[in-house]
Parts: C-alpha cells; structure tokens; sequence
C-alpha cells in the first residue's frame, strides 16, 4: 500500500506524462514528434512533413496536405510495400510485427503494423493505468502484486517474408519485459499453444499452482475458462481457488451483458478496470471509479494523434464509409454527447486512419469517452439510426427487469414483406419466453431512440426475434476459426457473416 502513497520522483513523472495539461497542446506535441520521426519516410516526403512542421497551424496543416485513409486505400498504396520488408515506406526501419485483424465484420486478415515505438507506448499507457489504482478507494493493494492471468492470442506467431504476424495480445505476451515475468500467467509454454482446447486444458491444470490478483481478456473468454476452472475442481465459485483475485481487466466490448452470469462465479466482488486497446495503439484506459464516471480517459500526450468525425449522413454513406470532403476535428473542437468516429495517426505509421469505433465524449475537460459502436456495425436501414449503444443499453434494461443474463446477441437488417425488420438473436440459457423479450427490446429501443420510435410506425414494420444458446454463438465463432483470444461476436450481422451465420443455424456450415 505504501508504493501507491509514495510521490512519484519529477524524472518519473515526466517519463511517464503524468501531470495533466492541456490536451490540444499535448495532442499537437505528439502530432510534432511522429511527423518529425517520420518525416524522412516515404510517406513523410510525399506529404511534405516538414512544411507541415515549419507551417503556423500544425494540426490544420496536417489535415489539408494528408488524406484520410481506411484499411483497405493505406494497405493497397502503402503498406503492403511493408510486407516485401521495404523500409521507411509509412515509419522508419522495417516493419517486424503485424496483428492481424479481421475485426468482426469482414473475413480477410488485416495486417497493421506493430512498431518497438508502439509496443514502448503501449506500455507506459499501462504502467499509468495501473499507477492510477492509487486513486482508487477500498481496494486490496496486496492482490496488485499477485499474478496477471492473461487469456489472449497465441504467441506463436505464424512466419512470413521477414516479418511475424499474429493477435496483438500474442505479441504483447512475446514481448513482456523482463521485470513482469513473474506476474504473467499463463507463462510463455502454455501463451504459445495455437489450439485454444489444449490451450483451456492447460489453464485449467496449472490454475491451483497460480495466486492470481488480475484477470486480463476478453469477457466471454474468461467467463468461459472461470466455468471451466470451477466445473472441474468442483468449486462454489472462482475465489475458492483464487482468494487474491480482486480486479478484472476488460476490453473490446461492452461488459453490460456478460455481467450478470460473469458475476454468479465470483465469491466477492471485483474492481473492473476498463481499456480501449485496439490492434493500432492503447486509446484509453478507465483511471477512476467514482460513480460520476462513465468513461475512459483518451491516452493524449503518448503516442497517438486523434481527430474526431462526426458520425452522421454528412461524414458517412449508407455503408459506413468516410465521404469525401468529410469534417474532421480537433480534441479541443468536440463536444460531449455527440458520437464520433476516430481517426489515428501513431508510432507505427498508421495516418488519419479510420479504425471504424466511435466513440462519445462523457467529459471533455478529463478527456473521458465511452465507445458507442462500429462505423460498420449500426442499423439504419430506414432512418432508424440504431447504434450498438442503443442495443447495449436495451438488453441491460430488459436483463435487469426479466432478471436474466443474456451474454450474446446479434442483430440483422432483414425484408419484411415490401418493409424491413430487424432480426435478432439472442444468447440466453435461463428460462425466457422469447414473445415477452421481443416485446420488451422493442420498447426499450423506442424510449431510448427517436429516430428508431418513428421508424416503427413506418417502413421498419417489424421485429423478429430468436433465443439461442450461449453455446451456439460459441460453436459459430470456432467454425469461422475466431475462438479464444481477442476475438468479439459482431453485435451486428450483414453481408457474408450474416450469410454464414444463416447457413450456421440451418446446419449448412460446421467446423473442419
């Protein structure tokens, strides 16, 4: 208890960005030193960083000379060329490391580049959300210095013309510093295992040899291995095995809808610490837990510039895809309660890049936000407008009242005769009438959705609904070969997934 009451040395401070400034000059610094970096490269002298940097309005400057990019247009004119293992193309030296990232809507791999300048961002980002538990109130300090079980990707990394690609929570674990050997679980033997079976048998083995005080994933993952962990010694509940452990970790998506089953394996509660870390860099991290907080704080003096688009008709087509002549904005332009889509440029060469989440400013002044949804996961067939936000927040409300635990859904825009409807699917193994809880969703939509209120009375004439098991949208994410990991079950479903999924439930499509 006494490292957290100890003041951090001035040198230490500052290494690690500590005090609190203001975020448009932390952002413009950051902004200077990746264009300085970068500026010998071969994107840094088409766009001609050194204008940028000897123009007066740095941030403005950049946005006019550098086009924004998706992952499609910056891998097909630039990073591709990374891939041949040709140096200084987006950042200098040659690119070792990519993660590779199929999101949860399309079927290709990615590939984003994983810089050492990254990876060292990374980590400061979190040795800070950790140092932020000093703030926190009536938490066992002791379990701090327990062991971080990490359920994450492979660290065996599959091999291509000079480079090593792979989940980025199996390159991280490749690369943990010396100093936090200790602490990391499973350990590098069982981290490398491919095969996620295998992998979950040697968790479950090696579980009572651990003192664990951190679990760190996925939510459907590690509610998976705790059920296992207790399925197999017989166990009440997780804190029989594991009395230290005291704080979760979690990311990628909304923890809401897992809580309520997450929680009938505890024996006491836990601190739940949330983390916006995404293949392109560590966004935000959770660094108080007042009530009054309901968000992240934006990672903004380290290694990672951001703009903000609007996420609305003028910014955005029907598909999700940037317009051109879309408006873009600074930290200091945005406004809170308005859902945005963030663009990145960062230390691994990544430039006004579209990472497809948006986002909403809870508290400007603290730079905190909450992740609303996917630029590619929202419904508006018919003007609707329905975000992932909007369904979250339904299924907790319905969950809580119906006193059920529903940890998976996913939603479809389908035909409805000469209308449209939305389908869902919902994950749910307590006793539920599906009637009721298609009802229920629907009205719990309208009060929290205008535009989708309005839509019901017109041309969206329908809401169709099918309760499934928890297994079934498991059994799903095998046969797509998206098991264990930093794999999410896409909270909506189009193109080909959908299609997949249809012939999944039909029989048609099974694992290999």
């Amino acid at each position: 208890m006494a490292l957290f009451e100890l003041k951090l040395p001035n040198s230490v401070a500052k290494a690690l960005r500590l005090p609190q400034n203001n975020p448009r000059r932390q952002q413009l610094n950051v902004l200077k030193k990746l264009l300085r970096k970068a500026r010998f490269t071969e994107f840094g002298q088409k766009y001609r960083f050194d204008e940028i940097l000897m123009g007066k309005s740095l941030g403005k400057a950049f946005q006019e000379k550098v086009p924004s990019y998706n992952y499609n247009s910056i891998y097909k004119e630039w990073w591709h060329r990374t891939l041949e293992g040709i140096p200084d193309v987006c950042w200098p030296g040659k690119i070792k490391y990519y993660a590779l990232s199929s999101g949860t809507s399309e079927a290709a791999s990615k590939y984003i580049p994983i810089t050492n300048d990254l990876l060292k961002g990374n980590r400061v980002v979190m040795i800070k959300q950790v140092l932020s538990l000093r703030t926190y109130q009536d938490i066992p300090f002791k379990s701090i210095g327990k062991g971080w079980l990490m359920i994450g990707g492979s660290t065996a990394l599959q091999k291509g013309g000079g480079y090593y690609a792979g989940d980025l929570s199996g390159i991280t674990a490749k690369k943990v510093p010396f100093w936090f050997q200790p602490f990391y679980k499973p350990g590098r033997k069982i981290a490398k295992e491919k095969d996620w079976d295998k992998k979950l048998e040697e968790i479950i083995e090696k579980a009572p040899e651990w003192d664990i005080g951190f679990i760190v994933g996925v939510p459907a993952w590690i509610q998976l291995v705790m059920e296992k962990i207790i399925d197999h010694y017989k166990l009440e509940n997780i804190h029989e095995l594991w009395p230290n452990l005291a704080f979760y970790v979690h990311g990628g998506v909304s923890f809401e809808p897992y809580k309520k089953g997450f929680e009938k394996l505890l024996g006491k509660p836990l601190t739940y610490i949330e983390t916006y870390l995404a293949s392109e860099g560590f966004i935000a991290y959770q660094d108080r837990q007042q009530q009054q907080c309901k968000g992240m704080r934006l990672v903004v003096n380290e290694h990672i510039f951001f703009e903000f688009v609007p996420f609305n008709h003028k910014n955005f087509d029907a598909n999700g895809d940037l317009v051109q002549g879309h408006e873009s904005l600074l930290i200091d332009e945005v406004e809170e309660g308005v859902d945005y889509a963030i663009l990145l440029s960062t230390s691994a060469g990544t430039w006004r890049y579209l990472i497809g989440d948006t986002i909403k400013f809870t508290n400007k002044e603290r730079c905190e936000i909450v992740i609303t949804g996917r630029t590619k996961h929202f419904l508006s067939l018919v003007g609707e407008h329905l975000s992932v936000d909007n369904m979250n927040k339904a299924i907790k409300l319905v969950s809580s009242e119906l006193n059920i635990s529903i940890p998976e859904f996913t939603v479809a825009g389908v035909p409805y005769g000469s209308f449209f409807a939305h389908h869902w699917y919902v994950a749910c193994n307590d006793h539920v009438n599906a009637e009721t809880l298609r009802v229920m969703i629907d009205e719990k939509l309208k009060e929290l959705n205008d535009d989708y209120a309005v839509e019901r009375g017109s041309a969206l004439k329908g809401v169709l609904l099918d309760v499934l098991s928890e297994d079934q949208f498991m059994e799903f994410m095998k046969v797509k070969g998206k098991i264990g990991g930093q794999h999410k079950f896409p909270r909506v479903l189009k193109g080909k997934m959908l299609e997949d999924w249809k012939k999944f439930l039909r029989g048609e499509l099974v694992s290999a």
